[in-house]
């Protein structure tokens, strides 16, 4: 091989690993959004559950039920969800991190009483399995050469499935039903945490400029951020021991 082809074959490796170093940065300010995103709920969480005033804005302690606030909660969190994704490219950053932090704190007070229904232990056992296995499948998502593309379209079918199957149950209350929405839940949201990350770092490596990079990165934090809570809920309904 001459000199030329050499340097040549030198400055498309070192321009690569450029390129991979400034991807993984990119996908830490995905990380670094998701984690604080996590900690707002839990913030929120904990004083829902602390503090009793709070707690009845979202539960009437008389009957058990949620309050009206709590159902306006889950709408809103719905129609953030949907403005987030649908505005990302024409959101200006503060917005979209203001609606990705209100979204966050919401999530965290609805969030809180469906919590105190299982024990303090379950809550912390599900919850360090769910980030064992939200880790294992963003490694895989970020380290496979495969392209996962295929997999994301089945497990978003999946749920799809899972959604209408949890509606019809609804009305059903059929613990076998309720068993198999379980684990095949885990099994799409574990697809759909190795696909998502895949899909996020394919976003960012097109990203044009900083201020894309940095709406991409809040938006795949919300992405990420769904993906865990949902490994999380069903995990605690399956792991979890009931108050």
């Amino acid at each position: 091989m001459s000199d030329y082809q050499t340097d040549n074959l030198y400055l498309h490796e070192q321009a690569a690993d450029q390129q991979k170093l400034l991807l993984n940065r990119y996908m830490m300010k995905v990380y670094n959004w998701m984690a604080a995103g996590l900690a707002l709920s839990a913030l929120t969480a904990w004083i829902c559950l602390t503090s009793v005033t709070v707690f009845r804005y979202f539960i009437d302690t008389n009957t058990g039920a949620p309050t009206t606030l709590f159902w306006i909660c889950m709408v809103a969190e719905l129609g953030l969800v949907f403005g987030l994704s649908a505005g990302i490219k024409r959101l200006p950053v503060k917005a979209a991190a203001a609606l990705f932090v209100v979204y966050s704190s919401l999530n965290g007070f609805v969030l809180g009483p469906i919590l105190l229904a299982y024990t303090a232990s379950s809550v912390t056992k599900a919850f360090f399995v769910s980030a064992a296995v939200f880790v294992a499948a963003s490694a895989y998502g970020s380290l496979t050469k495969r392209n996962l593309s295929a997999m994301g379209q089945f497990m978003f079918m999946g749920l799809i499935g899972i959604i209408i199957a949890s509606l019809v149950n609804f009305f059903m209350a059929s613990s076998t039903l309720d068993f198999i929405i379980c684990y095949v839940g885990v099994i799409v949201f574990v697809g759909l945490t190795a696909y998502d990350n895949q899909a996020i770092r394919a976003m960012l490596s097109q990203a044009a400029n900083e201020t894309t990079v940095s709406k991409m990165a809040i938006f795949g934090a919300l992405k990420l951020y769904l993906d865990f809570i949902n490994l999380f809920l069903i995990l605690l309904r399956i792991l979890g021991d009931r108050r």
